[in-house]
């Protein structure tokens, strides 16, 4: 096992754990699976109860910061409507559901009429009855045709793992249905030798976005009795279709409704959200159709006790002595520990794959020395697993053979967990929507339950802790997707044309952008129009174009160099940041070495180890303007938003200690750089404001990068972006603006929508901004407020007053947002129109396809996890400067210092065609030109 070479409590730096041993669950719900190894309990833990005995140990009850009671809700319950199959409500009732809730008959009604519905309700509200119902009696009715398959359903989730438990489910509920109801998994898992036999005879098909982009579309004459007999399209977890990822499932969905229309079938689409503002909206933004919502939940809810949880300050000391506070990972591990001992089923939720893995070893270490048996009851759950790994561990959780799990968000979208007492979420997950998914996975069948939220030491999780009511008072955020963004839409015309050549009448559909792509397309000789029709001309399969989570590549495999054997994948965006040359990958609590990288062959080889560090890589980048789209005067200030160009490249990486977090050292690394053309918000201020804030030159660097780095750990709160979806720059003398700027960029090609929204809410966002600054309670700085423990540039220089003095200045002439009022995330994105559009690079060169293989599918049998960024092995708030000696880096033409922060780990090279570019500067200065044509300079490590 891994870190066993750590002494005992080591783990703990402050106290050791405070419980008393059981050997029997105490489970607060009633619901555990009777086959499970659980015993009945003699007594019901309350979750306040079980919350007290967490906050007993030393020091404990000081960490709690608020708790917030949400109190029980009644049911209420509806009639199923009367066109729904007998056969079917009695197969419903024979799982023991006698009567639907009102939102259940409502949707169920909906979907019967021919009426495209999203139901937006609470986690365990019977959303999946909702849709299951319709969709089996029509199924029912379909098998009574000549061919035993008059109708058909395709289910789409975000994960494998959610797919393989819903077919579970449908089996389970279909049984006395017989052989009327056919349902198959259709991914990267399934083997070829079954694909066929999906195809030909399945019909609820339940598969990914990803497989139906590259796997079904391009073969569609192949699944063309499927497609002619679709009646409904169900879209589950669709409020994880956001950013970049939810433009190109927008498009992927948009090609399917083509290919059907081809065939003669108009399939509605049913779609399960969690509580979402305006879904309806969010829904047709995805589907392109009229949608209806059931937002209005009346399943019952037990008692929901929410725990806001500061872990405390240590006695160590972090960059510049700032203090430092015990990490979420070790908070939650210890959390996990308990619950685990007191028999509380329990799952913890982390952001990074190696988070996911260090808590379980941590809590597995803990309970061995408690009772053995104990750690074996504890495991880790994430993306990367190979697909026999995945099955074990969603079958033990089933059974109830695990009684404590650490997963990341692939649980989250993956398994209808039940029977969960208490759920703890080492950090704040990105989005209120996602918080309370996670805190849902507990206390499912109307019983109480417990979530904690342990913050981690970041700008964000600190605010929203001491501020419970933006966590409680406010609605979750809107979906922000923008499916008219070039980089999405023109690979998806390309893999359209290849699928059916595209014609004028087809344009309406993909939406007012199209027309204006497709003599680019043609221009780079893509696309060729013949009489009225576009045709695709290459010999390689289109679909292959474009990876729809934007991973920039295949996956990198994850080779042990002793035996060959393959221990995972990691996405080619993370492969720089988390399995370059040195280092430490941990996979099935075991810990790893990476020997080499290849990015040719994208192999990663590895070798068994057990080093006392842990690592974290540090790049630099350079940022240029190239087109202004709009520019709003704040008194003398200016905040803009438009399209930038951002090299970033991984120079090096750091050796910390683990727990204590004491770096080590720092090693060269020689990577190539990454380009990324983007949107961006930023603003400027003149030496006049300056002088008013009191910021002369010597602090100047220091205000603007920890202005920087704090506003970057609060625009999560005001979009629906995680911290890995944006970037920053920080710069004292630009060379295109000639002022002092701060930068906030997607991390997408095209743009993703979160600067737009940063942009439209930046006098809300700057505020709480400044607020999160100056209520901190440290001297100079620190992680809760502006220092980033991955800051390229070693957090230096850094200046908290100047920063709090110039956010003042900068704020005092802000006009009001465009929606104020409305408070953070609320309000819809607008997407850009095609004349703000920027045009292609016909100039880039095309990544080849993988090959004509039709039947391998997206993700070549590797799961995939929303968000993705560094969950390889980073907290996701990585954080870097573009700097030049032991400081920082010195702009060769203009001698500024510029600061860096990238909050993702994607793969910007994008080497994709087509390659829609941002347009070009207009009337670039000489300094822009000049940099232009330079290559990118390394960083140098002293």
């Amino acid at each position: 096992m891994a870190f066993n070479h750590l002494p005992a409590g080591v783990h703990d730096a402050l106290v050791p754990l405070s419980v008393t041993p059981v050997t029997h669950s105490m489970p607060m719900a009633k619901n555990h699976r009777p086959d499970g190894p659980l015993t009945d309990a003699v007594s019901r833990l309350t979750p306040g109860t079980v919350l007290g005995r967490l906050a007993s140990g030393p020091g404990r009850a000081s960490r709690i910061t608020h708790t917030e009671h949400l109190p029980p809700r009644a049911g209420r319950h509806a009639v199923w409507p009367d066109r729904i199959r007998p056969e079917v409500i009695a197969a419903v009732r024979r799982a023991g559901i006698e009567h639907p809730w009102v939102h259940q008959a409502e949707a169920a009604e909906h979907a019967l009429d021919g009426t495209s519905v999203v139901v937006a309700t609470g986690t365990a509200s019977g959303k999946s009855l909702s849709y299951l119902v319709p969709v089996l009696s029509t199924l029912l009715d379909g098998s009574e045709a000549p061919n035993g398959r008059g109708a058909t359903a395709l289910y789409l989730a975000p994960t494998k793992a959610l797919a393989a438990d819903q077919r579970r489910s449908v089996k389970e509920l279909s049984q006395p249905l017989g052989n009327a109801i056919r349902p198959a998994v259709y991914d990267g898992d399934t083997p070829f030798e079954e694909r066929e036999w999906v195809r030909q005879y399945a019909n609820y098909v339940l598969t990914n976005p990803d497989m139906l982009h590259r796997g079904v579309l391009p073969s569609h004459p192949r699944w063309s009795s499927f497609l002619k007999s679709l009646k409904y399209v169900v879209v589950d977890e669709c409020h994880t279709y956001r950013g970049v990822f939810g433009s190109h499932v927008a498009q992927v969905l948009r090609r399917l409704r083509r290919l059907c229309a081809r065939y003669g079938a108009s399939p509605v689409f049913l779609l399960a959200s969690a509580t979402a503002a305006d879904p309806a909206v969010a829904a047709r933004r995805l589907t392109g159709l009229p949608v209806v919502e059931v937002a209005d939940d009346a399943s019952p809810r037990g008692e929901l006790v929410f725990a806001l949880w500061e872990p405390p300050l240590t006695d160590l000391e972090g960059e510049k002595g700032a203090p430092v506070r015990r990490s979420a990972t070790a908070e939650t591990a210890d959390l996990l520990t308990d619950l685990t001992v007191q028999g509380v089923r329990s799952v913890a939720f982390v952001r990074s794959r190696r988070g996911a893995e260090l808590i379980s070893v941590i809590a597995q270490e803990r309970l061995s020395e408690i009772d053995r048996s104990l750690a074996r009851r504890v495991a880790a759950y994430r993306g990367g697993y190979l697909p026999e790994e995945r099955r074990a561990l969603e079958q033990a959780l089933h059974s109830g053979e695990l009684l404590g799990l650490s997963a990341t968000t692939a649980l989250e979208l993956g398994i209808d967990v039940s029977g969960l007492d208490a759920v703890v979420i080492a950090g704040y997950p990105g989005t209120r929507a996602s918080l309370w998914q996670q805190a849902g996975r507990a206390g499912r069948a109307g019983q109480g339950a417990l979530a904690v939220l342990v913050a981690r030491d970041d700008p964000l999780d600190t605010f929203l802790v001491h501020h419970p009511e933006a966590l409680f008072r406010q609605p979750v955020e809107s979906t922000v997707l923008d499916q008219d963004n070039p980089y999405v839409l023109a690979p998806h015309l390309c893999a359209a044309a290849a699928e059916l050549p595209l014609t004028e009448d087809d344009l309406d559909l993909f939406g007012p952008a199209a027309a204006g792509l497709l003599p680019q397309l043609e221009a780079a000789k893509l696309l060729r129009r013949r009489a009225r029709a576009w045709h695709w001309t290459r010999r390689e399969r289109a679909a292959d174009l474009t990876d729809i989570r934007g991973e920039g590549g295949p996956p990198v495999q994850v080779v042990e160099a002793s035996t060959g054997r393959l221990l995972g994948t990691v996405d080619a965006g993370s492969a720089h940041t988390a399995v370059h040359e040195g280092a430490v990958h941990l996979h099935q609590g075991r810990t790893y070495l990476v020997r080499s990288l290849d990015l040719d062959e994208s192999v990663a080889l590895v070798e068994q180890a057990s080093p006392a560090y842990s690592t974290v890589a540090r790049d630099t980048t350079a940022i240029s303007v190239l087109e202004t789209d709009t520019e709003i005067p704040w008194g003398d200030a200016r905040l803009c938003y438009g399209s930038v160009e951002v090299t970033n490249q991984v120079v090096s990486f750091l050796r910390r200690r683990l727990i204590t977090g004491e770096v080590l050292g720092e090693t060269r690394l020689d990577l190539p750089p990454r380009t990324l053309r983007t949107r961006a918000v930023w603003w400027t201020v003149t030496e006049d404001q300056l002088d008013e804030a009191r910021i002369n030159p010597e602090i100047l660097g220091g205000a603007l990068h920890a202005a920087e780095h704090a506003s970057i750990g609060l625009l999560p709160l005001f979009a629906t972006c995680d911290r890995w979806d944006i970037g920053g720059v920080s710069i004292p003398l630009h060379p295109d603006t000639l002022l002092p700027t701060v930068f906030v960029y997607d991390g997408h090609p095209g743009g993703a929508g979160f600067a737009e929204r940063a942009f439209r809410t930046a006098r809300a966002w700057l505020t709480a901004t400044r607020e999160a600054i100056a209520s901190c309670e440290c001297e100079a700085g620190c992680p809760s407020c502006i220092q980033s423990p991955k800051c390229g540039n070693g957090n230096d220089p850094l200046h908290k007053r100047g920063a709090i003095r110039l956010l003042t200045t900068l704020l005092r002439n802000a006009p009001e947002d465009r929606e104020e009022g409305q408070g953070p995330d609320q309000g819809q994105e607008q997407g850009r129109g095609p004349d703000q559009r920027p045009g292609l690079d016909q100039g880039q060169e095309q990544e080849q396809g993988r090959g004509p293989d039709q039947g391998q599918g997206p993700d070549q049998g590797q799961e995939q996890e929303q968000g993705r960024g560094p969950d390889q092995g980073q907290e996701q708030d990585r954080d870097q400067s573009q700097s030049q000696g032991p400081g920082r880096r010195r702009d060769q033409d203009h001698g500024q210092d510029q600061h860096r922060d990238l909050d993702q780990d994607r793969d910007q090279s994008r080497a994709q065609a087509p390659l829609p570019s941002p347009g070009t500067p207009r009337n670039p200065p000489p300094a822009q030109r000049e940099a232009q044509q330079a290559p990118p300079r390394a960083t140098e490590i002293p």
